[in-house]
């Protein structure tokens, strides 16, 4: 990997990296464009991370499509695909993890605890591996987002990150390889999280800028689908997560909630109506 990866940077030609755990969707594939548009080569990883997953999650049952995988990365022109061991990124006895001290703990690292000790670890070890020039990920794991940019910044890993927006099915619902738990049922279910982020956006746009407020009226919207269990719904700051009262100067609204036994995430940027430049 590292010697494909230096080829594909010689003379000056820059290499876009693209992390996943597979089970590829067009959320990805967007990300993959994405990195074509901006560099010279791409590179991508499959790699399921043991690490990211808690005790009663669904590592064993995560979806693994490797070869359909493949041949879209192959058509979309993808040069590099680096498909690791877990052995091979976590040697025998490895002790050494990467953790974001006062972003990991919020958000979903709330409700996983060493989830985000895992995406930090996993991605920084991708990171030395395949030395990309820039790196994508999408908005939807905003938190994840947050806490690469910090890691990046904090030990100068001299790699560019690129937030790319979400990518929606017709009815809003966000792209994900979770929503194949889904049945029929719970998938016209699972829409309840976009209808209430566009609701908060929806007043937010209105003038309501009172964060409490508007996850009131979110929870309301919550209420139409009683059998969605809520795991969080918060308005926080969009560089510290920690939760704010009034979204005048800007917010990150996350959500995230059980549909059967499939958690599913979801958020909105809101840029707020301040008049400063």
């Amino acid at each position: 990997m590292r010697a494909a990866s230096r080829a594909a940077r010689q003379d000056g030609r820059r290499l876009g990296f693209v992390p996943t755990m597979g089970a590829l969707h067009a959320g990805h594939i967007s990300l993959v464009r994405a990195a074509r548009q901006r560099c010279d080569a791409v590179g991508v990883s499959i790699f399921v991370n043991p690490t990211q997953f808690g005790p009663k999650e669904d590592f064993s049952k995560y979806p693994r499509t490797f070869e359909h995988d493949r041949e879209l990365l192959e058509a979309e022109g993808v040069a590099i695909l680096f498909a690791p061991s877990t052995e091979e990124m976590y040697p025998r006895g490895a002790t050494t993890f990467v953790t974001v001290e006062g972003l990991s703990e919020k958000l979903c690292g709330r409700s996983r605890p060493g989830h985000f000790r895992g995406v930090a670890t996993v991605v920084a070890k991708l990171f030395n591996i395949v030395e990309p020039d820039l790196a994508f990920f999408g908005q939807k794991d905003s938190a994840q987002a947050v806490i690469i940019r910090r890691m990046v910044r904090d030990l100068a890993l001299g790699v560019e990150i690129v937030i790319c927006p979400i990518v929606r099915e017709p009815d809003g619902l966000a792209l994900s390889s979770r929503n194949a738990y889904l049945d029929p049922r719970q998938r016209k279910q699972a829409t309840v999280l976009y209808r209430s982020l566009r609701r908060v956006k929806s007043l937010a746009d209105g003038g309501e800028s009172d964060a409490a407020q508007l996850i009131a009226a979110a929870l309301e919207v919550f209420k139409e689908e009683p059998e969605v269990r809520l795991d969080y719904f918060e308005i926080v700051d969009r560089e510290t997560l920690d939760p704010v009262a009034d979204i005048s100067q800007g917010a990150l609204v996350a959500v995230a909630a059980f549909v059967g036994s499939t958690r599913l995430i979801d958020n909105i940027v809101l840029h707020g109506n301040s008049r400063k430049p």
